[in-house]
């Protein structure tokens, strides 16, 4: 009979179950990184124009400062922070990285000109805890249900994107510019609190954490490969994003205030698509080859969104399945990161990951607002395929360690 079941174990997949354990580690993670994110994405849709009313906000070049001024801080903290939530523990480094997060919230709150907002962003940049926060899961689950909890993160990213852009307008009307930076900084003491009492303790490593130095990530080619997939993947979310909002409004006739409704259901639309997805992932241990069909599928609708762009339906139905590349790609590459990393330096591992994807985000506005600056927007999709394509050639290297 043992025999037997075996045999049939070997044949059909087992259906995999998040202990009590594992389940509260991923959910309260998961609501602890989605209210980080949430804090940090209210800013993005009304900056621009918030700090009109604000002393030095004219100045498009200052302007830009103060919202990258935070990306580029994190994504020279995130290895530094990651060394030493390997060293140190992941609760101490994330409930310092926290409070400094709240510390900028409430400096750009108080800010009397732009100025003292870019400080403000600056400080909060230096609390760059995704690397920690995701060091923290991969030591609480178990490798065969790893995938499934990454996805709880990944999905929380895009549910606090779609919440931003319906409370972001609303906060700002309502309280203002100050107001805003008031509620990000709540959402801080509201992550402290979690990290702090909510999120059960991750059982010991048995193997020793020693400090090695960066160089040797650097020699992981298949570290690598992750790194280069997270960069294009937010480098790609931020370009597209110059250009998306203007062709819902031209095509939807959606003013900015009115996305949020067609941004909430593309959201939750591909969240639902993406779960079975990710537990076929799981079950069948097909972890590359869900990495290279994602990878390609970010290609393929890459190129038709300029068609697609004609109709509003079929850009629409483009966004969303470009969702589901993105939340499984968001939820696929840090699981195989914690899985590819030794323990010995799995913190600075994921600190490299999520450098990578500060790094991203950055140059992907950049290059995005260059090109529509240029009068191609058009371009910044098929720039986007192009580098989600060298991304498809890289991915076919990995090898899957599972």
């Amino acid at each position: 009979m043992s025999n037997a079941s075996a045999r049939s174990g070997d044949t059909v997949p087992v259906k995999l179950r998040l202990t009590p354990r594992e389940r509260r580690a991923s959910i309260t993670l998961a609501v602890l990184f989605a209210s980080r994110m949430l804090g940090l994405f209210l800013l993005t849709p009304v900056f621009a124009v918030a700090a009109l009313a604000v002393p030095g906000g004219h100045d498009a070049t200052r302007v830009g400062l103060a919202i990258g001024a935070y990306g580029l801080t994190q994504a020279v903290m995130q290895i530094p922070l990651g060394m030493a939530s390997d060293r140190f523990g992941r609760r101490p480094v994330i409930v310092a990285g926290l409070l400094l997060f709240i510390l900028g919230g409430v400096i750009c709150a108080l800010a009397a000109s732009i100025d003292g907002i870019i400080v403000g962003r600056v400080i909060q940049g230096l609390g760059a805890v995704s690397a920690a926060i995701t060091a923290w899961l991969a030591d609480a689950t178990r490798p065969e249900v790893r995938t499934r909890a990454m996805a709880m993160v990944g999905g929380s990213i895009g549910l606090s994107f779609a919440a931003s852009l319906v409370l972001s307008p609303l906060l700002v009307g309502q309280f203002g510019l100050s107001g805003l930076f008031w509620a990000i900084s709540l959402l801080g003491f509201v992550c402290l609190f979690i990290a702090t009492f909510l999120v059960p303790a991750a059982p010991p490593n048995p193997i020793p954490i020693v400090q090695v130095s960066a160089a040797a990530v650097l020699r992981h080619v298949d570290l690598l490969r992750l790194n280069f997939g997270v960069f294009c993947l937010h480098f790609i979310l931020m370009a597209m994003f110059i250009v998306a909002p203007g062709m819902l409004s031209e095509l939807g006739g959606y003013d900015t205030t009115q996305l949020w409704k067609v941004y909430l259901p593309v959201i939750l639309g591909s969240f639902v698509l993406m779960v079975p997805a990710v537990f076929y992932t799981e079950t069948r241990r097909e972890h590359k080859r869900a990495l290279e069909l994602a990878v390609a599928m970010l290609v393929t609708v890459l190129v038709v969104m300029p068609f697609a762009g004609r109709s509003f339906a079929a850009f629409c139905v483009t966004l969303t399945v470009f969702f589901v590349a993105f939340n499984v790609l968001e939820a696929l590459q840090p699981s195989l990161v914690s899985r590819v990393a030794p323990s010995s330096y799995k913190g600075l591992a994921l600190g490299f990951y999520n450098t990578a994807q500060s790094l991203g985000v950055f140059a992907g506005a950049v290059a995005g607002g260059l090109l529509v600056s240029l009068g191609t927007p058009m371009a910044v999709f098929y720039s986007a395929a192009a580098l989600a394509f060298i991304w498809l050639l890289s991915a076919k290297g990995f090898k899957s360690p599972v």
